[in-house]
């Protein structure tokens, strides 16, 4: 199986999961000097940071637990490269957090977590 694979096939089980919920994908990965984002929507007028996280069991905690302050700080600093290149900048915005929890066989469980937390965090 080659390296990325299981991000990629979660990145696209999450996509279709927010779709489902309303949201309409205005990027996938996008990458800046200072990190990269999983997924940017958007969710009526707000602009929407998605962070996605898997784990095959939660044996080390849940997929959720595993964003960290230092990794909520660099999507923050992300998210504002990216309102500043797309003239955003006054754009209500929220980040959210989609868990995956692998099962057998290889089906995904996803969990969203709504405004997971705000910029400066």
């Amino acid at each position: 199986m080659r390296a990325g694979w299981l991000g990629e096939r979660g990145e696209d089980l999450a996509r279709r999961f927010l779709r489902g919920k309303g949201y309409r994908v205005l990027a996938r990965n996008y990458r800046c000097p200072f990190g990269e984002i999983d997924l940017i929507a958007r969710d009526g007028e707000t602009v929407v940071f998605v962070e996605i996280k898997g784990r095959s069991s939660e044996r080390y905690g849940s997929p959720l637990g595993a964003v960290t302050s230092a990794k909520r700080r660099r999507l923050a600093l992300a998210a504002r490269h990216y309102l500043a290149s797309c003239s955003m900048n006054l754009a209500r915005t929220r980040f959210d957090v989609v868990g995956i929890l692998w099962g057998a066989g290889g089906k995904g469980e996803c969990t969203l977590v709504r405004d997971a937390f705000r910029l400066g965090e």
